[in-house]
């Protein structure tokens, strides 16, 4: 219970002054000239103004508000590390019981997020569980953690509360670690060009600085490039060079050394995004038709791709005494395209091309030796198809997938998708397809042909093969058997997925490894780890996932869409990831390559010293050696002061903060008993003026 005054004026405090300064000036005039009765009058005057203010005595009833004293789990990576994470569980339970046991506490325990890429937040989890805690009720924190903490105040100003910040320390005075420092790598390279990773060994904890050379281990996706002797302490640069496209997982290597607090920090890893320069196309077309700019306009507004295109505007049969050096805008310029330059292209393309001399059969050699040796042919084809004088009828030929019967079907037809080509990844999901028949226009002209090897993804009608694809030694082979896709291209009928299509059959023949039929791929995700192997079968075998830790979890893969088997492992550690299964292998890294909470391990008090020395609190170590046991300090609750702790001990600054349960409020100016006083103050004054 309280007593107090409070005040609710009927005029505002301002007009209650000057009015008390006119009361007070008549009064002093009074008294100067030795009037009668002018300290009565005052005594009026003064009874008016309490009037006015209406003065009230206030009782409270107050309830007392308990303190409350946050216990911080530290859960971040480097607790992993011997036995902090049992430390810390038997230190967080131990203060918890005992705080329990002390009236008036609120006991929260907070655990740290243990996957920020900014390393220990603890101070922003400990403001996140107290937001809700007015800042004079907060009597402590109590922090069980190693001291590698990255977020801690400047000063007490920042902390948001006013109270002791305590610190227990997991891990022991004497240890070691080894760590393989990445100091410098690019993010992006161009493929086959060399670039430069610049790392250091750091030895810290006890013994650093006096270890002989240690040898490097130089990786590159799982396969060994070098190895080499260097120096603790000393910089070293690493020449590495992108193999591929895509992420190129660099791993640099140092072995363990005797009594090391773990070996999770002996490896850097670089992630260089392997960029390729413009893919180089070879379009060679026919006689002109309907849909010659099909391609043109394609392949024309991919940015990754430089074109080069030439057009047969008119055979050499067609004689009209013409000169023949007047007969095209541009030499042919055979030889250099064919012989000298072909293997500068990443694909060429014949859309409906007949031979006819142009070509001599010996640049068709080259051609099929291109394709063996890692380059890619798209036959596009129309009616040339039932001459004599196509491609079919070249050495080119014995790369084909397919085999032209020499006849041609001539009548309306939906392409249709087979059952491997829904899971192929050029033709799955394609719009449209998910529909019977598809959602698209009709075509009305296909080469009929015999597919002899390879994958056919698209048929027409009476099921003949409409689009196969080959690989065909180091290259591969496109034979698309029909020369109306220019009508999805013009919206005939609605139209057709043309783009996609097109652009997903010209990358798959450039091999671009999204595109690739049988493949495994590890990727992270919003923290996750997701692993998808991608297949033309009907099932797949589980794969073993490699955790950077070392652990290996047998996973099994669910098919998320036709030709596509996933799983997650969620909220994945970070570092690096390796998954087989058995023939292929994949590698992926989760997190920031170099993360804050493996650059120490070592467990420190310096970090948090600052902070609780100037809050009053203190940092002490649980244990000294690797062997002892947990020692856990008394916790002692004290009102004010300057100091809360020492060896030994914890002090809590228990607060005064209620809340108020009532309010009884008596008016003493009010009724009966104001008019009384005034009345009886007045009447005084006429008494004594009257004598």
């Amino acid at each position: 219970m309280a007593w107090s005054l409070a005040f609710d004026p009927f005029l505002p405090w301002w007009a209650l002054a000057v009015l008390g300064l006119i009361a007070l000036g008549l009064v002093a005039f009074g008294a100067v000239r030795r009037i009668r009765g002018a300290l009565l009058r005052g005594l009026v005057f003064l009874a008016l103004l309490a009037a006015l203010a209406d003065p009230s005595l206030v009782r409270e009833e107050r309830a007392p508000l308990e303190s409350v004293v946050a216990v911080v789990a530290d859960r971040s990576a480097s607790q992993d590390v011997e036995t902090r994470r049992e430390d810390t569980d038997a230190a967080v339970a131990a203060v918890t019981d005992r705080l329990r046991r002390l009236p008036g506490l609120d006991v929260r325990v907070v655990e740290t997020q243990p996957t920020s890429g900014d390393g220990t937040t603890l101070f922003t989890d400990v403001s996140r569980a107290l937001a809700d805690v007015p800042p004079d009720r907060v009597a402590g924190i109590i922090a069980v953690t190693d001291g590698e903490v990255h977020d801690v105040p400047e000063d007490r100003a920042k902390l948001g509360f006013d109270a002791p910040v305590h610190a227990l320390i997991t891990g022991h005075t004497d240890e070691i670690d080894r760590r393989m420092a990445l100091v410098s790598a690019p993010k992006f390279g161009l493929v086959d060009s060399t670039q430069t990773l610049r790392v250091r060994i750091d030895d810290q904890g006890a013994g650093a600085g006096t270890r002989p050379p240690a040898t490097v281990v130089i990786k590159r996706d799982g396969e060994e490039l070098a190895r080499q002797q260097v120096a603790p302490g000393a910089e070293f640069s690493v020449d590495v060079e992108i193999a591929h496209g895509g992420p190129n997982i660099f791993e640099i290597e140092t072995p363990v050394i005797e009594s090391e607090l773990s070996p999770i920090n002996n490896k850097a890893v670089a992630v260089v995004e392997g960029i390729r320069e413009n893919l180089r196309v070879l379009l060679v077309s026919g006689e002109p038709h309907a849909g010659e700019r099909t391609w043109r306009n394609l392949l024309k507004s991919d940015a990754s791709v430089d074109l080069v295109h030439f057009t047969i505007l008119r055979p050499p049969e067609k004689q009209d005494g013409t000169p023949i050096n007047e007969l095209s805008l541009i030499a042919f310029p055979t030889r250099e395209l064919f012989a000298t330059k072909i293997d500068e292209f990443d694909l060429i393309i014949f859309d409906r091309y007949q031979r006819r001399g142009v070509l001599p059969l010996i640049y068709f050699d080259n051609i099929a030796r291109y394709v063996s040796e890692g380059g890619a042919v798209l036959i596009a084809a129309g009616p040339d198809g039932e001459s004599n004088d196509s491609v079919y009828d070249t050495p080119l030929a014995p790369t084909l997938p397919a085999r032209p019967t020499g006849t041609t079907v001539e009548l309306p037809f939906k392409a249709d998708v087979t059952d491997i080509g829904e899971r192929h990844p050029v033709t799955r999901d394609l719009p449209g397809s998910e529909a019977s028949p598809p959602a698209w226009s009709r075509w009305f002209r296909l080469i009929d042909a015999v597919a002899e090897r390879g994958e056919t993804i698209m048929n027409g009608p009476d099921d003949k093969p409409l689009l196969v694809l080959s690989r065909e030694g180091e290259g591969r082979v496109a034979m698309l058997l029909s020369d109306q896709v220019w009508l999805w291209a013009r919206n005939f009928e609605g139209g057709g997925p043309h783009v996609p299509l097109l652009r997903r059959l010209a990358h798959w023949l450039m091999k671009e490894p999204d595109l690739e039929e049988e493949t495994l791929r590890l990727r992270a995700e919003a923290g996750d780890l997701i692993v998808e192997r991608q297949t033309l079968e009907d099932a797949v075998a589980p794969v073993r996932v490699t955790m950077p830790n070392g652990e290996v979890r047998e996973t099994p893969l669910t098919e998320a869409e036709p030709g596509l088997f996933r799983a997650a492992i969620d909220e994945a550690p970070f570092g690096l990831y390796q998954a087989t299964d058995g023939e292929r292998t994949a590698l992926a890294h989760v997190g920031p390559t170099d993360p804050k909470e493996y650059r120490s391990l070592l467990s420190t008090t310096a970090l948090l010293e600052p902070i609780a020395e100037a809050t009053g609190g203190t940092v002490q170590r649980l244990k000294e050696g690797a062997g002892d046991d947990p020692a856990i300090p008394r916790v002692v609750p004290q009102r004010g002061g300057s100091t809360f702790g020492g060896a030994g001990w914890l002090g809590l600054d228990m607060t005064d903060a209620y809340e108020v349960t009532g309010i009884e409020r008596t008016r003493l100016f009010a009724g009966f008993i104001g008019l009384a006083l005034f009345l009886a103050a007045l009447g005084t004054t006429w008494w004594r003026e009257g004598r």
